[in-house]
């Protein structure tokens, strides 16, 4: 512990943020970095608990008192190789993961948690600064001749990637679309991770031996047959991105849209990419978007600054509370997240319920609604308050189904568990020897924190497969 009653003297301060003017006229990233000696303030909060709950809280098992303590002490070189030693990717985490670690803090019983997932960040940032993330390949004594292809370059795909070449085996990413990252490329805005960060981790692996092949769509090129044929192993990261859709009269107008599909076009805009669909804009629209997540506060920063004309954001539930209650710790709370795209503007509601669109020429023009309440742990609609809602773009950001049943899923066979995701078996296995699944695609939709976790674990038992054991961490 750096000080003993740092916690004590020194309150949690917020991560300093670009004004709402100025950020909201370009994707850059929002948030400022921190001062140096505020952030060895802020990691002297950390108590170094006797029992770290913060360890367990993080699906990584990130070593947190440790890093907190060595950035207090200025020991920076080795707060890194503590963070490197579970995280392959800690900038995505620092920059994406919405800190379940600070949920399960001890502070977090009475007070506000340590700011774990600035510092965590800190740390990758002046190790990049420093020149101490450099690439690592395997000796080529140590290559196994073993093969592994990874369907999908996620977080997990990357993940499993990095992890598998370390250990001697030679792989290759396939990635469907014409960039390396999945949802970190094309589903999460520039403003909360811009994707040179990405690139600059993928060049990393490339230097270490990792063969990346975009517009490669497993099953169809290569066919399933092919990567059977060439590959001692599969490793199965192809994420849960079938979009949850609405049954209501009205659907089929123009103007109402998956989130997911109004984020990809947006984020290739942004990158100066074609976009060869239909174009969905929310430029100079009044835009409803249905769903209170990450995705739904993903769409509500674009449309702003895109240059909407409204912007609405609607959920089915009641509003949550703003305090945890007092049993919920150190599980992840049930409380209301306030991101930064709520405070550039838009309206948020709660208890709300659509009951279809309606409009003319084919477009939507209207959102019939209703006001909800919980019964007994169900939303049902209260009579006699329906309303409308004039609207010309509508975004559908209400979750995920699980992964998309292409024709590679339907060939391998594996079937669908209660949520829509591949069944693992044994850990991370699958039905059939040699195929692993990882991240969303066994999880469901889930944090990206759990979906390197989960990369390196099915790395360490694919590992295990090809070389009778393994020395993988995870």
């Amino acid at each position: 512990m750096g000080d003993p009653k740092g916690f004590l003297k020194i309150g949690r301060k917020p991560t300093p943020k670009r004004t709402v003017e100025e950020r909201v006229q370009d994707y850059r990233y929002v948030y400022e970095p921190w001062p140096e000696e505020e952030l060895k303030g802020q990691a002297s909060r950390c108590m170094d608990c006797g029992v770290p709950f913060c360890n367990t809280g993080c699906p990584l098992g990130n070593l947190i008192p440790d890093w907190n303590d060595l950035v207090y002490r200025d020991h920076w070189r080795q707060a890194i190789d503590r963070l490197h030693a579970t995280n392959n990717f800690p900038e995505f985490t620092g920059m994406l993961c919405p800190a379940p670690c600070e949920a399960a803090c001890v502070l977090s019983i009475n007070d506000k948690p340590v700011t774990i997932k600035e510092i965590e960040l800190s740390i990758i940032n002046r190790a990049f600064e420093e020149g101490w993330v450099t690439p690592k390949p395997p000796p080529p004594e140590l290559r196994t001749g073993k093969r592994v292809a990874v369907v999908g370059s996620g977080p997990a795909g990357l993940a499993a990637a990095q992890q598998l070449n370390w250990a001697g085996h030679s792989v290759v990413v396939f990635e469907k679309d014409d960039k390396i990252g999945g949802l970190l490329r094309y589903g999460i805005p520039d403003y909360k991770i811009e994707k040179w960060v990405v690139d600059r981790r993928v060049a990393q692996m490339e230097e270490e031996g990792v063969e990346f092949r975009t517009g490669a769509y497993a099953g169809y090129d290569p066919t399933t047959e092919e990567l059977k044929a060439e590959f001692d192993s599969i490793v199965l990261a192809v994420g849960a991105l079938a979009g949850r859709d609405l049954d209501v009269p009205g659907r089929e107008l123009d103007g109402i849209h998956l989130a997911m599909d109004y984020l990809v076009q947006q984020n290739r805009r942004v990158a100066g990419l074609p976009v060869e669909e239909t174009e969905i804009s929310a430029r100079a629209k009044n835009v409803v978007i249905l769903g209170g997540g990450d995705t739904s506060a993903d769409c509500l920063g674009n449309s702003h600054r895109e240059g909407c004309a409204s912007v609405r954001v609607l959920t089915h539930g009641p509003m949550p509370p703003d305090r945890p209650g007092t049993l919920e710790w150190p599980d992840w709370p049930f409380i209301l997240r306030t991101y930064p795209a709520h405070e550039e503007g838009g309206e948020r509601g709660f208890s709300v319920a659509v009951k279809g669109f309606s409009g003319s020429d084919g477009h939507v023009e209207r959102m019939h609604a209703v006001h909800t309440e919980r019964k007994d742990g169900k939303t049902e609609p209260i009579p006699g308050t329906d309303f409308e809602i004039e609207t010309d773009l509508v975004l559908l950001a209400i979750g995920f189904t699980g992964p998309v049943r292409d024709r590679f899923l339907e060939d391998l066979g594996l079937g669908y568990n209660e949520r829509g995701a591949i069944p693992a078996h044994n850990g991370f296995g699958t039905s059939k020897p040699g195929f692993f699944v990882a991240g969303d695609a066994k999880r469901g939709a889930s944090l990206i924190v759990w979906a390197i976790a989960e990369g390196r674990k099915a790395a360490h038992q694919a590992d295990e497969y090809l070389a009778g054991q393994s020395m993988l961490t995870g």
